[in-house]
């Protein structure tokens, strides 16, 4: 028989994770027999869904939180968890799998009913859920490394169990990967550091075929004629640098707008929209809805400058690159950065497509986008800059060739 059967595992929406899709679509064209498990417990991701599976050239299952009483005993059995690793004492793999994450079991189930020869868990719920299919199986293992997981928390007290529980999966189950992939160098070298493993790092670009066609200012819901600022997440939150933006906003002489796209976490667009009132540009923030990864290169494009804010704390915003910089290559959009570790080394191969900031400078940046905003030749000088680092080198097209030769390896 053909070992080429890749299953993909995910707590996430698969609407949610741009990166399993553009693995899974990479695999199928690659000629793998390709089956994604994925969430399926948020109505507005539900939606989301629909608009991507039935395109999908591959099988899925979506796996949902169970029923209210089955969902109520597991959160009962976690709380009751939690409370054995907040001693210091993990007895076993399957306590730290239920204090991180209440669906790993039900993702396990799903990944075991679906023979495969290899297990991609994409996010560390799915790293124990794919591990046990693996192991029912006898396939093999792998994970991909979209942020480095401890790093997600600030090294406090309150944060330690969970801490010691993500240690104890990663350092349990990493050892038995044989295909390990990150999403930039620096999550790759923290891995290496922590557990002396070695991973690969795959960028978190995107399909040539999403790039719009021509460098100039696309078409598309951004609001007004005046230039723009964009920014897009799954939620927009505390946290991601946003508050320093506005404050910026505030004293530049140029009339810019700050467009943002994703699910505002509750209360704080409000929160948001009063600091803007307060510095006096309340009329010029406006929140975009959700929408399909595949469309968000063509929903920049028609934006001015993009936005990539992340902050040194916690660790792993400091060293990692998100997807939203390879959207903005991909559109065309130069992209005022923030000074994190990943992001000064990566700004040295964009060179003038990058505005490297210190963000909480609101004066400097205001200066800078002023310059940038008010010389239109030179603002699309850095577009066609940005336009063609996306075409020529940041684009999926060619770090897929990369991930599949590491998928084949793994078989060797």
């Amino acid at each position: 028989m053909s070992r080429n059967r890749v299953c993909l595992v995910s707590p996430g929406h698969i609407s949610c994770n741009p990166r399993l899709l553009k693995e899974a679509n990479a695999l199928h064209h690659a000629g793998f027999q390709v089956r994604v498990i994925a969430g399926n417990y948020s109505a507005q991701a539900r939606l989301l869904d629909k608009s991507i599976l039935p395109q999908a050239p591959w099988s899925w299952t979506q796996v949902s939180l169970g029923s209210k009483p089955s969902y109520l005993i597991r959160r009962i059995g976690q709380q009751l968890a939690r409370g054995v690793a907040t001693t210091g004492w993990i007895p076993h793999l399957s306590v730290a799998t239920l204090v991180h994450s209440t669906i790993s079991n039900r993702l396990a189930k799903a990944a075991a009913a679906e023979p495969a020869d290899l297990y991609i868990a994409h996010c560390l719920a799915a790293l124990p859920a794919a591990a046990t299919a693996a192991h029912k199986h006898n396939a093999k293992l792998g994970f991909d490394a979209e942020d480095f997981h401890i790093g997600e928390l600030s090294d406090i007290p309150e944060n330690q169990a969970e801490i010691r529980v993500r240690d104890r999966i990663e350092r349990t189950l990493l050892p038995f990967c044989q295909h390990l992939t990150a999403a930039s160098p620096g999550i790759a070298t923290a891995y290496a550091k922590r557990y002396g493993v070695s991973m690969e790092p795959i960028l978190n670009v995107f399909p040539l075929a999403e790039a719009p066609a021509t460098t100039g200012r696309q078409q598309g819901d951004r609001v007004g004629s005046e230039p723009s600022l964009y920014w897009f997440s799954q939620t927009i939150g505390h946290g991601r640098g946003l508050e320093s933006i506005i404050h910026a906003m505030g004293k530049m002489q140029t009339r810019v707008r700050l467009h943002l796209r994703g699910i505002p976490f509750p209360g704080y667009s409000e929160q948001l929209m009063q600091l803007a009132q307060e510095v006096g540009v309340g009329d010029r923030l406006h929140l975009l809805p959700p929408a399909p990864p595949d469309q968000m290169a063509q929903l920049a494009a028609c934006h001015d400058i993009g936005l990539s804010l992340e902050l040194i704390q916690p660790l792993n915003r400091a060293i990692c690159l998100t997807n939203k910089i390879f959207v903005y290559l991909l559109a065309g959009l130069p992209i005022l950065m923030s000074l994190t570790p990943a992001q000064q080394e990566f700004a040295k191969e964009l060179r003038e497509a990058a505005l490297l900031l210190d963000i909480d400078d609101s004066a400097r940046v205001a200066t800078i986008l002023d310059n940038l905003l008010s010389n239109p030749a030179k603002l699309q000088s850095v577009r066609t800059q940005a336009w063609k680092l996306g075409q020529e080198i940041y684009n999926w097209d060619v770090e897929q060739q990369h991930f599949i030769k590491l998928v084949e390896e793994a078989f060797q």
